[in-house]
């Protein structure tokens, strides 16, 4: 007789549970995994897929209006139909989901529907049935964070914001990291007056400085109202139902919906961690060491629900890490440098490595490498959208130690930069490269006189 019910309960079926999961129950280990909301987690559902989507509709208002420097003109003015874009959304979502759910059970993982709290050491309970585990894997993700305050009740989060039953005509967006610079231009760029409010001087804290002012401008342009410097001190819904914000400025604004991207909190609330000794941050967060393991030898987590890089890649890797640990004997543990990332605001951005700021205060001395022209494609688009394009190296060793751009395709065109830089490539094999023309992506191997 089995010990233990399973080898491996997990418990979250996000990016990086479902990733576990299915690769640990593929390896032949007897593997559960419950999940009360959503198969796929934050960026299946509620995050990456469906914001790239809509990304992606906001483009269309600027491509039909360049499209006539290309002689393309069009009869009817286009419209924009909300429901058909949040269904369609919808329903490739319901794909998703699908996918994630025949991929479990092809695996031979068994899928549990409800939510799991942990009842013990080594024991998981789910809608009244109690399971044990030789071991556990927490991987819930995070959750979005609104502050309460007078009237918080009326805003929505990244959550609600993909399934609003009428598209708003203006809205308010609070927040400056990189959800709310990218739903500001989502909102943008379907028709609505969107305002972004940030209590700092400037947004996408951590980024790097030419960056940050950079999107600004450029937001600007495309008509985003920004407001730095400010933050709302309380809401009231008016009789016609639309909202009225007060801010700590003395300023009143009005809109049909406002949007809280104020940052994620680790989903850990009720989960009964605490009560079997495992030790968490004052934020929420699960401290683990390099090997994933909690406090309690028996119990691990992944992903964001332990704090530190939350994207969906990390948590993917960490699975895998995780599983090779676990189960493989490899001692290794997950290398989080230079991994890039992206922002998908209007233009993208896209990074990798260390900010100007930063390599200045790890490297005695660097050289900067910097270009901003006007996409080749707006030579006719009649748009003044402007690209940036930089490289930081460390001197002493000609290393490249940060890639950093602002256009269209950035992601795309820096996962590729990820590459070289986790090789190791210097300056000298940058320039040594034959670019590829007419591409912005050339101008990375062509920028030659630091500034």
């Amino acid at each position: 007789m089995p010990q233990f019910d399973f080898d491996l309960f997990v418990i979250g079926a996000g990016s990086g549970g479902v990733r576990s999961a299915r690769m640990a129950a593929g390896k032949g280990l007897n593997v559960a995994i419950a999940e009360d909301m959503f198969l796929g987690g934050t960026c299946v559902n509620v995050g990456c897929v469906p914001k790239k989507l809509f990304v992606y509709g906001a483009h269309y208002a600027d491509d039909f209006h360049e499209a006539k420097g290309f002689g393309w003109s069009c009869s009817v003015q286009p419209s924009f139909n909300w429901p058909t874009l949040r269904d369609n959304k919808t329903k490739e979502i319901n794909r998703l989901n699908g996918i994630y759910k025949n991929l479990l059970n092809d695996s031979g993982a068994t899928i549990l529907s409800g939510r799991a709290t942990v009842t013990g050491v080594n024991e998981v309970e789910v809608a009244g049935q109690r399971y044990s585990a030789e071991r556990i894997l927490v991987a819930t993700g995070s959750w979005p964070f609104v502050p309460e305050f007078p009237g918080s009740s009326h805003v929505i989060s990244s959550n609600e914001v993909f399934e609003l039953e009428t598209f708003p005509s203006d809205v308010i967006v609070v927040g400056g990291g990189y959800i709310a610079v990218e739903f500001a231009g989502i909102f943008n760029g379907l028709g609505a007056k969107a305002t972004q409010l940030y209590r700092g001087e400037m947004f996408l804290r951590g980024f790097d400085q030419d960056v940050r002012e950079f999107v600004a401008e450029e937001h600007l342009k495309k008509g985003v109202d920004l407001r730095f410097n400010c933050d709302i001190e309380s809401i009231q819904k008016l009789p016609n139902g639309r909202l009225q914000a007060k801010l700590n400025n003395g300023e009143t604004l009005e809109a049909d919906e406002i949007l809280y991207a104020t940052g994620r909190k680790a989903k850990t609330a009720n989960l009964g961690l605490e009560e079997v000794g495992v030790e968490l941050r004052k934020d929420g967060s699960i401290i683990v060491d390099g090997f994933y393991q909690t406090s309690v030898p028996s119990i691990f987590a992944l992903g964001d629900v332990k704090g530190g890089i939350q994207l969906t890649p990390v948590a993917l890797a960490e699975g895998m890490n995780f599983l090779a640990q676990q189960y493989g004997g490899s001692p290794e543990k997950l290398d989080y440098d230079l991994i890039a990332t992206a922002v998908f605001c209007q233009p993208n951005i896209a990074t990798v490595g260390l900010t100007e700021e930063q390599a200045r205060y790890n490297f005695d001395d660097i050289q900067v490498f910097r270009s901003t022209f006007r996409a080749m494609k707006h030579t006719l688009s009649g748009s003044d959208e402007k690209t940036l394009m930089k490289m930081i190296v460390e001197t002493a060793t000609d290393k490249v130690v940060g890639l950093h751009m602002v256009g269209s395709d950035a992601g795309e065109i820096i996962q590729g930069m990820a590459i070289a830089m986790k090789a190791g490539a210097t300056k000298a094999i940058f320039d040594s490269t034959i670019g590829i023309h007419p591409t912005s992506a050339e101008e990375f191997v062509t920028m030659r006189t630091p500034v």
